[in-house]
């Protein structure tokens, strides 16, 4: 069952839907089922997301700002337009080096 808050055949401005904060990271859910989902993160600059794993394959898409995505302690840089792919499983981290919007689509293998 699909979960959202958004009606189908509506236009949205993907970037609009989360905002960034002083005093955490945003999160915004845009929908989820059983198989996944898509989240916007925003992050203020400096904000971090420590090491963790996932349950499932990511597509992390930058939307405006830049990151440093490190994934099993290889870091990767991201700026606006740019997408990286990780692995379910795989240890991966963030940093914001400006304030930033990320589109986080979830897989689940």
């Amino acid at each position: 069952m699909l979960n959202t808050e958004f009606k189908f055949s509506e236009v949205h401005v993907l970037a609009d839907q989360v905002q960034v904060a002083d005093d955490k990271v945003q999160f915004r859910a845009i929908f989820n089922n059983d198989n996944g989902g898509v989240v916007l993160i925003g992050f203020k600059a400096g904000q971090v997301l420590d090491t963790h794993v996932a349950p499932a394959e990511l597509m992390v898409n930058v939307l405006e700002g830049e990151i440093e995505f490190t994934i099993s302690g290889q870091p990767h840089h991201l700026k606006a337009g740019e997408f990286i792919l990780v692995g379910a499983g795989v240890n991966h981290s963030v940093v914001a080096k400006s304030d930033s919007k990320v589109m986080l689509v979830k897989v689940k293998p």
